[in-house]
């Protein structure tokens, strides 16, 4: 069975908008290997469609104008990456993607049930709902360095407590750390 591992980059007061990362060469190299470590991403339709806006290549295989060249690696690693999209109000997606309908934990569990090295979800409602289904094998919270007194908070609503067991800690350049636990089952 393959698992299923979630990662987010948080601030110390639990604002989970990815504008208040602080994006280096360090966190984007971690994060392609996490993507790397993954024969498929799913993503709910904001996750997907502000990936897809970001980091989808030219049709040449050229980087956004914005991009920095250390930032290659993680553009190859998720534009090349097969994607599973969670949407109702899409009709359609490509960029490697193909549409999840229907019932999640059903669904997921076929995804998980396929041989191979991993499944990686990303965003903040797709994950949360695969929390309460406990669905999620691997959690990773990447704490920034930096209070913003505002934005989404992680887990907001969550039904019940999560308990889980810290099974690994990396400390990356800009002083953001990045956890890695295991859900006590």
């Amino acid at each position: 069975m393959r698992p299923l591992r979630y990662s987010i980059n948080v601030t110390l007061d639990g604002c989970c908008d990815h504008r208040t990362a602080i994006p280096d060469e360090d966190l984007h190299r971690h994060a392609a290997e996490n993507l790397a470590q993954a024969d498929a991403l799913i993503f709910g339709r904001v996750t997907y469609q502000m990936m897809e806006d970001a980091w989808r290549l030219s049709p040449e295989g050229a980087l956004p104008e914005w991009a920095e060249p250390w930032m290659e690696p993680f553009a190859r690693t998720i534009d090349a990456a097969k994607k599973y999209v969670v949407s109702k109000t899409l009709d359609r997606v490509d960029w490697n993607a193909e549409l999840i309908r229907g019932d999640l934990g059903e669904a997921v569990r076929r995804l998980k049930s396929q041989p191979g090295k991993g499944l990686f979800v990303g965003g903040v409602t797709l994950p949360q709902a695969l929390a309460e289904l406990g669905l999620i094998d691997e959690y990773e919270f990447i704490v920034h360095p930096r209070v913003v007194g505002h934005g989404p908070a992680l887990f907001e609503g969550l039904s019940k407590p999560l308990d889980l067991k810290l099974v690994s800690q990396q400390t990356l350049g800009s002083g953001a750390v990045a956890m890695r636990y295991e859900p006590k089952r």
